[in-house]
C-alpha cells in the first residue's frame, strides 16, 4: 500500500476547507470529535440515532462541530463509529456518493464484508481504513512497527484487556463465545471462543490478565501484511465469570465507558540470523486510544494522503508517521524488551 499524491478534492470548499464526519457518538466516536475540535480548516459533522446524545456532544465540545441529519455524504470522509452488524451497508452507501470511510468496527465480520469492497473503493477513488480502533487498529500499527525492525517475521500475538463503551462490551461479549481462527502454517484454523488461556503481562496498572480465544479480526488483518508468518493469533482478557456467562445474554448494562485497558503485542521473527522478540503495548481508555487512532486516520485521508482501496492499519505504507502523531497526542507505547 503505498501513499497517493495529494488530488484536487471536489467536496473541498473554495477556502481550503475539508468535512468529515461522524457516525455514531458513543464513547469512541466522541473521542473521536473531540480530537478533532479546533483542528484548523475542517468541519466535523456529528450524528448519532439517539438526539439527546447527539446534543450532549455536540454542546459539549463545540467549536468546529456540528450536528447532522446522518446522511453525511456531503463530507470527505466519514468515520463509522456506530455498534457492529452494519458498518458494510454504511460504507456502501458512502462510497456511491464519493466519500471515504474509516470503520471502527472489531467485529470479523463486518471486516470480511468491508475488504470485500476493495475493488468498488479502487474504482471510485476512496479510501476505506479497516479495523481503525484500539484492537484491532492500534495493535496494527504497533505490529507493523515491530514487523518492521525484523528481517522476517515468523510470529505474531495480539492480546487486548478492557473495553470502551456499550457497544465495546457487547461486542467483547459476543467475541467470547464465537469461534474465531488463528492463522497458522499457512492455514487459517478454527479455534474454540473462549479457549486457549494464557497470562498476558499488560503495561501499567492493567498488569497480569488471563486472556482467551474467541471471534477477533486481528489475525485476518496481520495475515494480510505478513502471509509468510507461521503463526498469528489474538486474545481478549476475561474473568471466570466473564466466560461462565460469555453463552448467556448480559446479565447487566454495560458501563458507558469501561474504564482503563491496554494492548500488547508480541513479534517475533529473524533479525541478522538470530531470533528476536518485540514487544510493544499500550496502556489507556480504549475508547479513548480507539477515538485518537479514527481522528488521525480520518485528517490523514481528507488531505488526500493515503491510496484508494480497503486495507488495515498494518498495510500503511508508513506508520511510524502516525505512531508519532499518536504519541504526540497523549497514546504512548510501552517497549517491554527484546531477547
Amino acid at each position: 500500500m503505498t501513499f497517493a499524491e495529494p488530488a484536487e478534492d471536489q467536496k473541498r470548499g473554495a477556502t481550503g476547507t475539508t468535512t468529515i464526519g461522524i457516525l455514531g457518538l458513543g464513547a469512541s466516536g466522541a473521542h473521536a470529535a473531540r480530537q478533532l475540535r479546533d483542528q484548523p480548516r475542517v468541519t466535523v459533522l456529528a450524528h448519532d440515532s439517539d438526539p439527546e446524545r447527539q446534543r450532549e456532544v455536540v454542546l459539549t465540545i463545540a467549536s468546529n462541530i456540528q450536528p447532522s441529519s446522518g446522511v453525511l455524504t456531503d463530507a470527505t470522509v466519514v468515520i463509522l463509529a456506530t455498534p457492529v452488524g452494519h458498518h458494510v451497508e454504511q460504507a456502501e452507501r458512502l462510497l456511491r456518493a464519493g466519500t471515504s470511510v474509516i470503520s471502527m468496527s472489531d467485529s470479523p465480520r463486518d471486516i470480511d464484508g468491508l475488504l470485500a469492497l476493495d475493488e468498488e473503493a479502487r474504482r471510485t477513488g476512496q479510501t476505506v481504513l479497516v479495523g481503525a480502533g484500539f484492537a484491532p487498529g492500534l495493535t496494527c500499527l504497533l505490529a507493523r512497527f515491530a514487523g518492521d525492525a525484523l528481517d522476517t517475521v515468523a510470529e505474531i500475538a495480539v492480546s487486548k484487556a478492557g473495553t470502551g463503551g456499550p457497544a465495546c462490551a457487547r461486542q467483547h461479549h459476543m467475541a467470547l463465545k464465537s469461534d474465531g481462527r488463528d492463522w497458522v502454517e499457512g492455514e487459517w484454523t478454527s479455534r474454540s471462543g473462549g479457549s486457549g488461556r494464557d497470562l498476558v503481562w499488560f503495561p501499567g496498572v492493567i498488569g497480569a490478565r488471563d486472556c482467551y480465544r474467541g471471534a477477533l479480526p486481528s489475525p485476518t488483518l496481520l495475515q494480510r501484511r505478513y502471509p509468510q508468518a507461521k503463526r498469528i493469533s489474538a486474545r481478549v482478557s476475561a474473568t471466570r465469570r466473564d466466560r461462565l456467562t460469555s453463552r448467556l445474554p448480559m446479565l447487566r448494562p454495560p458501563h458507558r465507558d469501561g474504564g482503563p485497558g491496554a494492548v500488547r503485542v508480541e513479534v517475533r521473527g529473524h533479525l541478522d540470523g538470530a531470533y528476536e522478540t518485540r514487544v510493544y503495548g499500550v496502556m489507556d481508555h480504549p475508547s479513548v486510544a480507539a477515538g485518537t487512532v479514527a481522528a488521525v486516520l480520518a485528517l490523514a485521508v481528507s488531505r488526500g494522503e493515503l491510496s484508494p482501496g480497503c486495507y488495515g492499519l498494518s498495510e500503511l505504507e508508513d506508520v511510524t508517521v502516525f505512531l508519532r502523531e499518536l504519541h504526540r497526542r497523549g497514546i504512548k507505547p510501552a517497549i517491554f524488551g527484546s531477547s
